[in-house]
């Protein structure tokens, strides 16, 4: 009984070891700009994760993809100063991507806008579009374009545009998170 104990402890403790070693890693280049603010990029400045990036590297992570975080790529982005601008090329993504032995790249752009008032209210509409590639970095290739909205109502513009840049940016996890699958699954 205990050797049967010690070889099913043995058998999980690996098969979980070989789960860890099998994550994706993924890094996130999503500019974010909301209402009435700058276009916005970790890499471009010494900021955190937007909301759209960490929304998305939350769904990620809650999936089983490691997310490689800013502060572990900073060294390589300090070195390089192509990495440093917020319009990044998908050729200097790809290039950073190799550098940081990510398996993934997501890069893109999440734009938030005003709308109007809503009648009778002191209400704003708010609108979020949010547009991102998955590059495979071994080999360059753009597995998927994607795209998503969301939208809010709110009294303050910068709160509403941060709500609607969340909503969209849970949209497009879910649509990057399928297409991941899909490329575990053989698809592409």
């Amino acid at each position: 009984m205990k050797k049967l104990i010690l070889v099913l402890m043995l058998v999980l403790g690996f098969s979980s070891l070989s789960c860890y070693a099998q994550q994706d890693k993924i890094i996130l280049l999503i500019a974010e700009q909301n209402i009435e603010g700058p276009q916005r990029a970790w890499w471009a400045s010494e900021i955190d994760l937007s909301s759209t990036e960490a929304t998305i590297a939350q769904a990620l992570i809650t999936r089983g993809y490691q997310v490689i975080e800013p502060q572990d790529l900073n060294k390589i982005v300090q070195k390089e100063r192509a990495f440093r601008v917020v319009a990044i090329s998908e050729g200097e993504s790809i290039k950073l991507g190799s550098l940081a032995r990510a398996d993934y790249v997501i890069l893109g752009k999440a734009i938030a806008s005003g709308g109007g008032n809503v009648p009778e209210s002191q209400m704003r509409s708010c609108f979020a579009n949010a547009t991102a590639k998955l590059i495979r970095v071994k080999d360059g290739k753009v597995i998927a374009y994607l795209d998503s909205s969301g939208n809010s109502v709110h009294t303050d513009l910068i709160t509403g545009g941060r709500e609607a840049l969340v909503r969209a940016a849970n949209s497009l996890a879910e649509k990057i998170i399928a297409e991941l699958t899909k490329v575990k699954e053989g698809g592409k």
